[in-house]
């Protein structure tokens, strides 16, 4: 018994598909999506730890400076902007 065109076409296919559903869940929807908190639970974070949004206008010269500084020390730039501030009000 031969096949047609299109039934080897919709055989592939199906193949293809089960092979697709066989693999299981991508890291990227399975465990790994989970690992970062959402913005409400990392808000709650913060509030824990005592930690207060305070938003400022800075130039955007200094903002680079504190980009590439944060770089350098590889660190984000709320600690980075911590503690010139603390180091700042020492004086």
């Amino acid at each position: 018994m031969t096949l047609k065109r299109t039934d080897l076409a919709k055989n592939k296919f199906l193949k293809a598909r089960n092979e697709l559903n066989a693999a299981g869940t991508p890291n990227r929807f399975g465990e790994a999506s989970t690992a970062l908190p959402d913005r409400k639970e990392q808000r709650k974070l913060d509030q824990a730890a005592g930690l207060v949004p305070f938003a400022v206008k800075l130039n955007g010269e200094l903002v680079a400076t504190l980009r590439t500084l944060a770089g350098e020390r590889r660190t984000g730039i709320n600690e980075l902007v911590d503690e010139l501030l603390r180091k700042g009000l020492e004086k």
